[in-house]
């Protein structure tokens, strides 16, 4: 990284591979030093980002050819599958794992390392509820972005998985267009793009 270049909060997150809206939760707790601008936007030092990230145990993605690592989360097998499909002949640098187990998801995580997940709320065993919760307060794990989805998008569950650390909740069936705004297309665009298959 080059020194003395300001960066903003989707910036450092692409960096650190979490979401803006932990970078600017850690700048508010001061935890990463940051600036305001005069319109009110932090901005951040790629020293300090890098001092952040050396304090913390963070690591730094490269700044090209990065590759997204999504984990789909549910036990409904003909939707994990169509979302499978639908990620992996997107034109960007994804990688895509699929587990229809809650209770097997732990190891999924630690053996895949995702940077997102793809979380159902409702299955058997451990609830996505839980599964969040338990991601969250895991210090490997607690950086991981989750988007939940529910066939069942009443307010209080909305509410509950976002309180649990969730950045969104998705109802079911998820659009096309909605999952790829709510994983980003900056992060994917910054993921790089897929080589072209010859023939």
């Amino acid at each position: 990284m080059t020194d003395n270049k300001y960066l903003t909060p989707g910036d450092v997150a692409n960096i650190l591979s979490v979401s803006p809206v932990t970078v600017r939760q850690w700048a508010q707790k001061g935890k990463l030093k940051s600036r305001v601008t005069a319109g009110g936007h932090r901005r951040f030092l790629q020293e300090d980002v890098q001092n952040f990230a050396d304090a913390y145990g963070h690591t730094l993605a490269e700044e090209e050819g990065n590759e997204a690592r999504i984990l789909i989360v549910d036990d409904d097998r003909q939707l994990s599958g169509f979302l499978y499909e639908l990620l992996s002949t997107l034109p960007y640098n994804i990688a895509v794992e699929v587990t229809n187990d809650s209770f097997a998801a732990g190891e999924m995580v630690h053996q895949f390392k995702p940077n997102v997940i793809l979380l159902d709320l409702m299955m058997p065993g451990m609830d996505g509820f839980a599964v969040c919760k338990r991601l969250k307060a895991g210090q490997i794990t607690r950086d991981i972005r989750i988007i939940a989805m529910t066939g069942y998008p009443s307010q209080q569950n909305v509410e509950r998985i976002l309180a649990a650390g969730a950045e969104v909740c998705l109802g079911k069936p998820v659009n096309k267009d909605t999952l790829i705004n709510a994983i980003g297309k900056e992060f994917l665009e910054r993921c790089g793009m897929r080589e072209k298959l010859a023939g």
